[in-house]
């Protein structure tokens, strides 16, 4: 049977706009950064993407290296979206990525111009489209000159492979230089994809200032931290978990969940179940508290997970006091 999208979906998501672009991106984006790789399940990954775009995620987010093995989330969104999306094309945002190591030799990562063309239309052949919504620079490049990384992005939406371009991962510094950049060339910079999340704050040091500044807009990724701000792991590693796969390519490790943040997990747990919340849903709402982020990226392995991360959108508040316990258990200030 064909697939059917839910005909109210777009009554299920709040859309931010883009920085100061005409672009709205839902409050919640799909990415998939793992579990849609050859190693995983693909009728499960199908049911994932299917609910995303029910509840009006609109926005699906990938890289060249994703999988694994890299480039098979491509391959794999390819056929899904052949299948069940080709026919909402215009209804869909779907972005991509280079700047990790790709393929072997001297043309398969960082920054060039020879990678970062060749890599974009390899994603497009992965995925069966003519051109991406997004395409990022995924990462600094410290040996190539950034005119050179910048004037590329410009020149894939001139030969109109790519609506927009964006950065990720870099620094408040690095950024503004980019942006210098683009303003010379003429394209827009449309956005810049941080980590972030309780454990990880460093887009608060300058970055979050300089995009709000320049009317950039921000998504982020890992804001569970790769499942450690959920209750996976309050009572010990799941063998089925992340962290237990040893899946590599940048995948949480074992080693990553120690005890001292596990007593954190705990009681910012506590105050997840006072607010009537999951603690992923609570920091799902923390990470998009700011109103200079646009959108949050989930990363999720079953529907369930999905479904449990949206319920975030019922409470997205936080009152000082809240947020002032946050801080101080962050901080190692609780007791």
């Amino acid at each position: 049977m064909n697939y059917q999208p839910n005909p109210n979906r777009y009554n299920e998501m709040t859309y931010n706009r883009c920085g100061s672009s005409g672009l709205l991106l839902p409050a919640f984006s799909l990415g998939l950064w793992h579990n849609f790789g050859h190693m995983d399940d693909f009728d499960n990954a199908r049911t994932i993407v299917r609910k995303a775009f029910d509840a009006g995620i609109t926005h699906f987010d990938l890289a060249n290296n994703y999988g694994p093995p890299a480039g098979s989330a491509e391959t794999n969104f390819g056929k899904i979206f052949k299948s069940d999306l080709a026919a909402y094309r215009d209804e869909v945002i779907i972005s991509t990525k280079a700047g990790w190591k790709m393929w072997d030799g001297p043309y398969g990562d960082f920054g060039s111009k020879k990678y970062l063309v060749a890599s974009l239309d390899q994603s497009l052949k992965r995925m069966g489209l003519d051109y991406v919504d997004i395409f990022y620079h995924h990462r600094p490049d410290p040996s190539t000159p950034l005119e050179e990384t910048i004037g590329t992005l410009d020149l894939m939406v001139r030969q109109g492979k790519a609506l927009y371009v964006g950065i990720s991962s870099y620094f408040a510094e690095e950024t503004k230089e980019a942006l210098k950049i683009f303003k010379e060339l003429g394209t827009p910079c449309l956005i810049h994809q941080p980590r972030y999340s309780m454990f990880d704050r460093w887009i608060e040091d300058g970055l979050l200032d300089v995009l709000g500044q320049e009317g950039v807009g921000c998504i982020v990724f890992s804001p569970l931290e790769q499942g450690l701000l959920t209750n996976k792991y309050l009572k010990g590693i799941p063998a089925s978990s992340r962290a237990a796969s040893g899946r590599g390519n940048g995948a949480i490790e074992a080693d990553q969940i120690t005890p001292e943040k596990l007593e954190i997990v705990r009681k910012l747990n506590e105050v997840a179940q006072k607010r009537g919340q999951s603690l992923a849903q609570m920091a799902l709402s923390w990470a998009k508290r700011d109103p200079r982020v646009t959108s949050v990226l989930l990363g999720v392995s079953r529907p369930e997970q999905l479904e449990d991360s949206l319920d975030a959108l019922k409470n997205p508040d936080f009152d000082e006091a809240e947020l002032n316990t946050l801080e101080n258990i962050l901080s190692g200030k609780s007791n």
